[in-house]
């Protein structure tokens, strides 16, 4: 849903400008030094980007699932680090209170998350409870009026920098999913930390790491959605993961967009055998097939972005969003690499860095494997209505 194509085209070109000529040119700087500069979060603050999903009346710009798709597929052709900087905000993080937080919640935080000033995280993952993310084993223990959280996160965005946490965890034994509830915890509370963290093999100068929780101590005012949503975390996280799935989908039609450009300027460019490679027809082939799936994965995503604006449960189609957008930028990803050759695998190659930076879109936000189960189960559950 396009609410006004006047106001959406304008907001595209300040976006397209700002990834084209402030993110472009620092990308081989921040993967080499794993480090995003402040005056690029500045400039971030100023376009508005942290706040692009976040309710007009919190101090956002309310867009829609699909304008924020097509947000999402302009803003990552530059390197996806920029956009996981304020991904959190526009995503998973700010969503669970968007749909679930109590007024009081969203007053207190929303306004300072859409203008980033604060940033937040989702603290989801276990090391042993990853895509079965119901064996989480994180505690919220009941004293008076607080609760005392114990556990350990793992492969958080944003946990090194953030200052919200939106962590889940155990306030009952044994009960599944129904045991599990989400809690809003803010940098410097004590008893949580945030350990230094590693090197990963790609989206260098997005931080991602631990969160350690020992007696930590929290109000019962912040279990998301207040207590009358105590033990039903679970549930928010489920909903907030439909809509980032889409926003995941977008994100990987960006970088394949990107490529298809660099593999063209490459293939006109590289001379082999007196001519241009573009000549080659198996080169060509590489182009077309990635050219082709970039129209196949937008028009998936745009279409399913559609249907949730329009009120509908798109949990099938999300998570088909996020296995054939993943998916495609790999394989585009792969071509990349072998247009470009032996220059494809040299360090601070274009072709290189991407092909790091996208793998980790096919593990996050539920991995291919779980996504390909759950579209099987509800197509099956369906008996196969709706194809």
């Amino acid at each position: 849903m396009i609410r006004d194509p006047q106001a959406l085209h304008a907001l595209l070109a300040d976006v397209r400008e700002f990834t084209q000529t402030v993110c472009l040119p620092l990308e081989a700087q921040i993967d080499a030094h794993d480090a995003m500069p402040e005056a690029v979060v500045d400039g971030m603050r100023r376009l508005g980007l942290f706040g692009h999903s976040i309710p007009a009346a919190y101090g956002g710009a309310g867009l829609t699932t699909e304008e924020l798709a097509l947000v999402n597929i302009e803003v990552s052709q530059a390197s996806p680090t920029f956009r996981a900087r304020f991904g959190g905000n526009t995503g998973i993080a700010a969503e669970s209170l968007i749909v679930d937080g109590t007024e009081a919640q969203r007053q207190r935080y929303l306004p300072r998350m859409a203008s980033g000033e604060l940033t937040g995280c989702f603290a989801l993952t276990e090391p042993e409870a990853g895509s079965d993310a119901i064996s989480l084993t994180t505690t919220a223990r009941r004293e008076g009026d607080d609760f005392v959280l114990n556990g350990h996160k793992c492969f958080i965005t944003n946990a090194p920098i953030a200052g919200l946490f939106t962590v889940f965890a155990r306030t009952e034994a044994g009960r599944g999913a129904a045991g599990i509830s989400a809690f809003l915890v803010e940098r410097g509370t004590p008893g949580l930390t945030t350990p230094e963290p590693p090197r990963k093999m790609g989206q260098h100068g997005s931080p991602v790491g631990e969160v350690i929780l020992q007696d930590c101590r929290v109000p019962a005012s912040s279990v998301v959605g207040g207590e009358a949503l105590l033990g039903q975390g679970f549930r928010t996280a489920m909903k907030t993961l439909n809509k980032q799935r889409i926003n995941l989908a977008g994100l990987c039609v960006g970088p394949a967009i990107r490529l298809v450009h660099e593999m063209v300027a490459r293939a006109r460019a590289r001379q082999q055998f007196g001519q241009a490679i573009g000549e080659f027809q198996l080169v060509q082939q590489m182009i077309a097939e990635s050219n082709t799936e970039v129209h196949a994965a937008r028009a998936l995503v745009l279409e399913t972005a559609r249907k949730r604006d329009a009120g509908e449960d798109v949990t099938m189609e999300a998570s088909m969003c996020k296995v054939f957008a993943t998916e495609m930028c790999g394989r585009v990803a792969d071509r990349a690499v072998q247009v470009f050759g032996g220059s494809g695998y040299m360090a601070g190659n274009v072709a290189e860095r991407f092909f790091r930076d996208v793998r980790l879109f096919r593990l996050y936000e539920g991995t291919t494997q779980i996504h390909w189960l759950n579209i099987a189960k509800r197509t099956l559950a369906a008996g196969g209505a709706g194809v």
